[in-house]
């Protein structure tokens, strides 16, 4: 089934493509060369955006998949590990600071908070942890990652810094240009390319841990893989672009009946998903009749709310 779903998915961001690059506020006609700034329009402002929308869709919807399948939990999110949290309290202390201003102090800001949740995440869980320690790990530095950025937050220097950490943490992909593309593109890569060498690991882990002992997985080094695929997935997306959520945990949903339900099956075909999501949401995001253009995290977590109610009210009678 995964054979035909990926060609499905790619003959999908194959149509969405060319409709984000035409698509928004200033409509551009392919068939009139002389329209305007068209070219300026597309080479500047929409292609990086693109680009942009479909790089941290790929991310978040691998880093999604891997993590449900480590940690056998169907509700697992790239936010639980702490890494995106870490990211974006990172990117918060560049504003918060005022190093902002500067070309890469945001990205590398966001990079080394999403470096140290991971070795935090590493130092506390151990190479040995259980995955249930690994998970509480991960969820304490969420909220310690979640209550510093509130402090920032509240002792902003001034209403200048207050507004730009807020404006950031809402998540969007807006005035971003192929700066960020060079940023987050060959990281995300990287980090998918290493979630897929976990995928056999993570397949054998379905089977319980001791199981996949005996089958030669070392727990070791499949949570090594993890935390490094997931922390170059999620920080380089944060990194550029704030906040995005519940891509990680939507896309695999709605692509795991259309694979074996193997995790490591599914890490690329949430790839591609995640990618059509994110690229479809913010082109609809330019297109809403509003005077202001709404923000992709708002409109993803407007979203994904409800899909993950929908999700808890399906398991009412399983966790009960």
């Amino acid at each position: 089934m995964t054979r035909r779903l990926n060609p499905f998915l790619i003959a999908a961001l194959l149509l969405a493509v060319p409709f984000s690059l035409l698509a928004g506020r200033v409509w551009i006609d392919p068939f009139d060369p002389g329209s305007g700034n068209a070219l300026a329009i597309l080479a500047e402002l929409r292609a990086p955006r693109i680009v942009l929308a479909l790089t941290i869709g790929a991310g978040l919807g691998a880093a999604g998949a891997a993590m449900q399948g480590y940690l056998r939990n169907p509700l697992a999110d790239p936010g639980l590990f702490g890494i995106a949290p870490g990211a974006a309290l990172g990117a918060v202390l560049s504003f918060w600071s005022g190093y902002a201003a500067q070309p890469w102090a945001l990205p590398l800001f966001a990079l080394t908070g999403a470096a140290g949740a991971m070795t935090l995440l590493a130092l506390v869980a151990g190479r040995g942890g259980s995955v249930i320690l690994f998970t509480l790990t991960g969820m304490m530095i969420s909220s310690l990652a979640g209550a510093l950025t509130s402090l920032a937050l509240s002792l902003a220097p001034n209403p200048f810094a207050m507004s730009e950490i807020v404006t950031w943490l809402m998540g969007a992909l807006t005035d971003r240009s192929w700066h960020e593309v060079w940023i987050a593109a060959p990281l995300t890569l990287a980090g998918i390319g290493v979630l897929a060498l976990a995928g056999p690991g993570l397949d054998a882990m379905t089977l319980g841990e001791e199981a996949a002992r005996s089958l030669g997985v070392r727990p070791g080094r499949l949570q090594a893989l993890m935390i490094l695929g997931v922390g170059l997935t999620v920080g380089s997306g944060v990194a550029v672009a704030g906040i995005v959520g519940f891509v990680g945990l939507m896309v695999p949903h709605l692509l795991r009946p259309f694979t074996d339900r193997r995790p490591g099956a599914l890490i690329v075909p949430s790839a591609l998903g995640g990618a059509l999501l994110v690229l479809v949401a913010d082109s609809l995001c330019r297109l809403l009749p509003l005077q202001g253009e709404l923000r992709l995290g708002i409109a993803l977590s407007l979203l994904g709310a409800p899909f993950f109610l929908a999700l808890l009210a399906g398991m009412r009678g399983r966790l009960a």
